[in-house]
């Protein structure tokens, strides 16, 4: 129920996850879900505390699925895989979406921005059985660096 340990460390080196969300019948809308990934250089999500991360939404995402989502049901889940021991951390929580906050100098290509309030995690080890070797950092995350 907090972002310690392990959890935290996955969290802190991740490079990619992936976020859940879903519209809601209770809305008039029909519902959906979309399941997305979020990327930049290791430690783009900032953990602001053992409960909350801030989420930047890079000008990549154009299609705001995720965001519109989260304007109807504020909730989400994150997938957290470190890729390099197969340990996979999922997070379920609350979403706020920060869309008045100001764009940092040293981001320019940050648009937005979002944080999530963990309400429970499940840490699972070892729970791929495939894992990888990182080779190199995307281009266009080197770009921005």
């Amino acid at each position: 129920d907090s972002l310690t340990g392990r959890a935290r460390d996955i969290v802190a080196q991740a490079d990619t996850f992936f976020v859940a969300s879903l519209t809601g019948k209770e809305t008039g809308f029909v519902a959906g879900a979309d399941v997305s990934h979020r990327g930049g250089l290791p430690g783009f999500v900032q953990i602001d505390d053992d409960y909350t991360i801030t989420v930047p939404d890079y000008r990549g995402n154009f299609f705001f699925n995720t965001l519109g989502n989260f304007l109807i049901n504020p909730q989400a889940g994150l997938l957290f895989v470190d890729f390099e021991t197969g340990d996979m951390l999922m997070l379920s929580g609350d979403v706020e979406l920060l869309l008045d906050d100001l764009v940092p100098d040293n981001e320019p290509d940050m648009g937005r921005r979002w944080r999530f309030r963990l309400r429970k995690g499940n840490l699972l080890r070892h729970a791929s059985p495939w894992v990888w070797d990182f080779l190199q950092t995307s281009a266009s995350f080197t770009a921005m660096a």
